[in-house]
């Protein structure tokens, strides 16, 4: 039987979000014991230049490397906590409102909204729970007993994206042909390819120069817009956004009452 479904794929860095998603986390990560100040100053830092310049090829081969190696020996569970008690503060300011739409649009017709990311799924699997998509595919790092062994398990970056879209529509039936994608980087010429509408979102100079010559729609998405004020309750993203806030609070509530356990005087 021919694929009768559809689906919205999504670029996260820079396509649903301002920043890069990995490195917005790296307060949160140093609070939480994981980095050093100098590392931090360094994410700050590329991640300042990521949103002013985009990144090449080569900037983020490097850029994975040092992160694959900056996160080996780190404990798994102690960067999911960190993620989940500050996701909101951080990526909630940070999502463009014209993509929350396109999302919420894609949903209304009938279409499975889909995150592909090379950052780690740690990061992006929460963000997609604050954004109701309906699935993520992201890189995974290899961990044993608990920690990351500085090992990459699958690399969702360039062609990769491609091959993990077509498996995932062979198994949901997806028409790719008939499905959508959106990304700012030449690196993700491979997974724009693999649909039959593809979209450049804030695109770098090279996809541009690509997308005029494919005919590829060019948009401009400037509007970073605070999630949870900007949604009422009645989409699938504005459910999801609630349900995450509160698990949030939820988190926070325990942390705050686990630290006034540990830091009360004794009598």
């Amino acid at each position: 039987m021919s694929p009768t479904r559809t689906a919205a794929f999504f670029d996260l860095d820079k396509t649903i979000i301002a920043k890069s998603s990995t490195l917005a986390f790296g307060k949160p990560f140093y609070d939480g014991g994981l980095l050093n100040r100098r590392a931090v100053l360094r994410s700050a830092y590329a991640n300042f230049m990521f949103s002013i310049s985009g990144a090449d090829h080569d900037q983020l081969e490097k850029m994975r490397a040092y992160l694959t190696q900056m996160v080996k020996g780190w404990d798994v569970e102690v960067v999911r906590q960190a993620v989940a008690e500050t996701l909101h503060s951080i990526i909630d300011p940070i999502v463009f409102d014209e993509a929350v739409c396109l999302i919420e649009e894609h949903q209304a017709a009938g279409r499975d909204v889909i995150i592909v990311s090379a950052s780690g799924a740690e990061v992006v699997e929460p963000i997609g729970a604050m954004l109701g998509v309906d699935h993520v595919i992201a890189t995974t790092l290899v961990a044993d007993e608990g920690r990351y062994t500085g090992e990459v398990d699958f690399y969702a970056y360039g062609p990769h994206k491609a091959v993990a879209m077509q498996q995932l529509a062979e198994e949901r039936g997806y028409d790719l042909s008939e499905s959508y994608a959106y990304s700012d980087s030449e690196t993700d010429v491979p997974m724009l390819e693999a649909v039959g509408h593809p979209f450049a979102v804030n695109p770098d100079k090279a996809l541009r120069k690509i997308a005029q010559e494919k005919d590829w729609p060019i948009l401009v998405f400037a509007k970073p817009v605070a999630l949870r004020p900007r949604l009422g309750l009645s989409t699938k993203v504005g459910k999801a956004a609630a349900a995450t806030a509160a698990v949030s609070a939820v988190g926070a509530i325990a942390v705050a009452v686990a630290s006034r356990r540990k830091f009360r005087p004794s009598a």
